[in-house]
């Protein structure tokens, strides 16, 4: 079993020159080599804009390539829930907004000729309970009657025809979802970036952001490992990975650890008889399960086995139990060996939603979209790229406020993780 994310091995990054001195000047400075920073970076690039990216390890190192590759639609939150909090208008705008994120993503792919795998074959979401599928009624009316988004409720009887495996209550059917290779993606955005005309530097920690204002101008100096820079704006596109250079943005997003296993490639029957229309599957439990196939049919099975970011034992702990998942959900699988096992990590806020817009001191930022981010952090890099630009955008997500802690009782440090696992192991148990 390789110890690393199998999207990596599909895929060859394009290389940089390691000798290229970092510029004294530039426009714009964006921190962060993943989808929202290599997207907002050929949107302001495209523009004519001097846009120079860094990244602190290697482009798409993070959770870029290393997720499920499933294009979702909607948010970490229900229909439900959004039209409870929020109110129809902004529910059906917020819902909306995701439709964009995958229509921009498909789009994207298509202009710059990104050979990814993208392909719409929707998504299927499985009640681990039977009360979990009482709620899926509510939810199938609200999509289908008030946002007028056709999804398709299924019965137990008849979930054969969807999935290979007897242990859920029905399922909650969305055609519009797609999926794609995320590292293929990544490579190719990176491409696209580099194309349009930024400049990207990898292996460049940033340090420190400055704002200094002289009068009515006013500029960043970024302290960095390969020397100082000095920038009209800076986008802060770092999510999950976001650090102590930012610490006002660290406070508002929480890193939480996701994990994923690979077979080797599976018969064709048997992948065929395990996800018939080769949907992106997912479940109901709060330490949920999301799978899929692979273009050469190995099972991709992930989940929430720690809450914890990444380490070399919690990927090793975490591939035991999700194995241990992946047959139980299909005991066809009992005898498949796992290839590949890998962690990475995503970005919470304190209200499950992605956001962005700009600090006090003038940074921008989009971060925090919980498992959703292949096409909302590309999306979202688009967006603030344009507003960047001095452009109008109406992305609905420009309007939430980006909340904190209860309290302020978190420093950027998650302590409470640990914590937050055991009371969603309860709440999956009892609810």
């Amino acid at each position: 079993m390789l110890e690393k994310s199998f999207w990596q091995d599909t895929i060859e990054f394009p290389t940089l020159d390691a000798a290229r001195p970092l510029p004294a000047r530039v426009d714009i400075v964006i921190v962060g080599g993943g989808y929202t920073g290599m997207a907002a970076a050929r949107e302001l690039a495209k523009r004519g804009a001097n846009v120079v990216v860094l990244e602190q390890h290697t482009f798409g190192w993070g959770a870029s390539s290393r997720n499920g590759g499933m294009v979702l639609t909607g948010t970490k939150l229900s229909a439900r829930a959004l039209l409870d909090k929020y109110g129809l208008q902004v529910a059906r705008n917020l819902w909306r907004g995701s439709m964009d994120a995958i229509a921009y993503v498909e789009k994207l792919v298509q202009d710059e000729h990104i050979a990814c795998d993208f392909q719409r074959r929707g998504h299927l979401e499985l009640a681990w309970k039977p009360s979990h599928f009482a709620h899926y009624q509510d939810e199938a009316d609200l999509l289908n009657q008030t946002f007028q988004h056709p999804v398709t409720l299924i019965n137990k009887a008849d979930l054969q025809h969807e999935i290979g495996s007897n242990v859920y209550h029905g399922g909650l059917l969305d055609e519009a979802s797609a999926g794609l290779n995320p590292a293929q993606y990544a490579a190719g955005l990176m491409a696209a970036a580099i194309k349009a005309g930024a400049t990207l530097f990898d292996q460049t920690t940033v340090q420190r952001i400055r704002l200094q204002t002289a009068g009515a101008i006013h500029r960043f100096r970024i302290n960095t490992s390969r020397g100082e820079i000095e920038s009209n704006q800076v986008l802060i596109a770092t999510n999950g990975y976001t650090g102590p250079a930012t610490p006002g943005l660290q406070r508002k997003v929480v890193p939480v650890g996701s994990y994923i296993i690979a077979t080797e490639p599976l018969p064709a029957a048997l992948a065929a008889e395990l996800i018939p229309h080769r949907r992106m599957v997912y479940d109901s439990k709060n330490f949920l399960y999301y799978w899929r196939l692979s273009a050469d049919n190995r099972m991709i099975f992930g989940g929430r086995a720690s809450f914890v970011p990444e380490t070399p034992n919690t990927v090793r702990e975490s591939a035991a139990i999700l194995q241990r998942g992946m047959v139980e959900v299909h005991p066809q699988l009992a005898q498949a060996q796992i290839a590949y096992a890998w962690g990475g990590t995503l970005g919470f806020t304190f209200d499950l939603l992605p956001h962005a817009g700009q600090t006090q001191n003038g940074l921008h930022y989009a971060l925090g979209c919980g498992g959703h981010g292949v096409a909302m952090l590309s999306h979202l890099g688009a967006c603030v790229a344009r507003k960047m630009a001095g452009e109008k955008d109406a992305n609905p997500i420009f309007d939430l406020p980006t909340p904190g802690a209860p309290l302020g009782l978190y420093n950027g440090k998650p302590w409470f993780l640990p914590l937050v696992g055991m009371y969603y192991r309860l709440r999956d148990r009892f609810s």
